[in-house]
């Protein structure tokens, strides 16, 4: 896959991956809404089968529009491949079970999306795969301290949801590798216009292309990017060393593993071949399209999301109904450290057993950790409906990265499935509010939530 495309992230966002000359000269890539593709002859046809020659033969596994937005994200991510799939969870999945299958465990924080814990700690179980739950991701002593013989990845989250916890992806790097164990990130929170994970050492980075990469609220999709630098071929992943018929030819005795044939795109070709291939959760052609179209004013949509979602956090933070606000946006601060006094501080907390957020925040996040922020309310539950209830311009939807804002009670909704000992590291509870910001005048959602507020608790805002 060709990710590469130069520029600076705008126009990539635009251009990268796309070549208008291989698609009839359209100037926006065209839709293939076609199940399989000419075969041609029965040569290529089988050297398509066997994977030794690029081309497109059946869109459960490759398809025109869809390789675009791979080798788009791909780009953006400064990824080496890519792999699309038809949901964020469809991408968690494959990544998780291409790492750990056979009987591998996972080392993951309680403070994941309500899904990931309940696919971590409740499903995979069943096909051998576990989880070791550790409180605080950040905490690199207690990390390492769960790493064991069949320990194959360590799987967090950037920037945590709905608390916005950020992950110190370079400590857990440094940790994880000294053992040959990988790092996956879901980077879905920031996008990376924020944050790109490959970039401080994690070898994997998901993404819930939904969310913010489509911007609209209009479009299901996932992605695994594959930065192509981890060494898949250890004793530890004995799945990628091991002969596998998808790769190899029986009739001429020719067998090969993934980690012989692929190298460094290793783990993006065994995603493909065995999880998208076998179980199905594909990304169809008009998704990827809409999705495409979003993340074209990507940088636009999270730089003003960013601005207005500060300039609420600050007003909720004078409201005395509100007990607790996380936005560890806040923390990034008006004056300026540069890079190196930044890495030196990150360098002794990490000595010490642990980075801030404030330190994490102002070296990886300069321009802002993203839209999404939550709070707790006075009063408990009774407090969350009538406020929830009470706005007219969010929208009550179990989304985030719209270009409209939207609200909701997680613990009721999208953290369902989170077990109440999960709760307090995971920032949710009946009492929490969670706001993904769009696109609105900031004014506009402002006079919302004092509505809203004064709805709930029958009194004169702060100002």
């Amino acid at each position: 896959m060709n990710c590469a495309c130069s520029g600076g992230f705008a126009t990539q966002a635009i251009h990268a991956g796309y070549e208008a000359g291989d698609h009839g000269d359209a100037a926006v890539p065209p839709i293939y809404l076609s199940a399989a593709f000419d075969l041609r002859d029965t040569a290529r046809g089988d050297a398509l089968s066997a994977g030794e020659q690029d081309g497109f033969a059946y869109s459960r596994v490759g398809n025109p529009t869809v390789a675009v937005l791979e080798a788009r994200i791909c780009a953006l991510e400064h990824g080496r491949s890519a792999v699309a799939f038809g949901s964020g969870m469809g991408a968690v999945a494959a990544a998780l079970l291409t790492a750990a299958e056979g009987g591998g465990r996972i080392i993951a924080p309680t403070s994941l999306y309500g899904a990931s814990i309940d696919a971590l700690r409740d499903y995979f179980p069943g096909f051998g795969i576990d989880a070791d739950f550790v409180d605080d991701i950040n905490d690199l002593r207690a990390v390492e301290a769960l790493i064991g013989p069949d320990t194959r990845a360590i799987f967090a989250e950037s920037v945590a949801n709905p608390s916005t916890q950020v992950t110190d992806v370079a400590g857990l790097a440094e940790v994880a590798h000294r053992h040959g164990v990988a790092v996956i990130v879901d980077n879905t929170v920031p996008t990376p216009y924020l944050f790109r994970p490959l970039e401080h050492g994690a070898d994997v980075v998901v993404h819930s292309t939904t969310k913010g990469l489509c911007g609209h609220g209009n479009a299901l999709g996932g992605i695994v990017v594959d930065g192509g630098t981890f060494d898949w071929g250890t004793a530890r992943f004995p799945q990628f060393s091991a002969p596998d018929l998808a790769i190899s030819d029986e009739r001429c005795g020719a067998w090969r593993s993934f980690s012989g044939r692929y190298g460094h795109d290793a783990f993006a070709a065994r995603v493909r071949a065995k999880a998208l291939h076998n179980l199905g959760a594909v990304q169809g052609a008009m998704d990827a399209y809409l999705q495409l179209m979003g993340i074209e004013t990507l940088a636009v949509r999270v730089r003003e999301q960013v601005r207005s979602a500060t300039a609420i956090a600050q007003w909720l933070r004078r409201q005395p109904q509100v007990t607790r606000l996380q936005y560890t946006g806040l923390l990034a601060g008006e004056d300026k450290e540069n890079t190196a006094a930044l890495d030196l501080r990150l360098a002794q907390e990490r000595a010490d057993g642990h980075a801030t957020q404030e330190s994490l925040v102002r070296r990886y996040f300069p321009h802002g950790v993203g839209g999404l922020l939550s709070f707790t309310l006075a009063g408990g539950r009774d407090q969350v409906r009538a406020l929830i209830d009470a706005t007219q311009l969010f929208t009550y939807i179990p989304n985030i990265g719209d270009t409209r804002s939207l609200i909701v009670d997680p613990a009721r909704i999208t953290h369902r499935e989170v077990p109440g000992s999960f709760h307090g590291s995971a920032g949710v509870g009946d009492d929490v509010v969670r706001l993904s910001i769009g696109l609105e005048d900031t004014r506009d959602l402002l006079d919302d939530l004092e509505h809203a507020f004064a709805r709930a608790y029958g009194a004169t805002m702060a100002a």
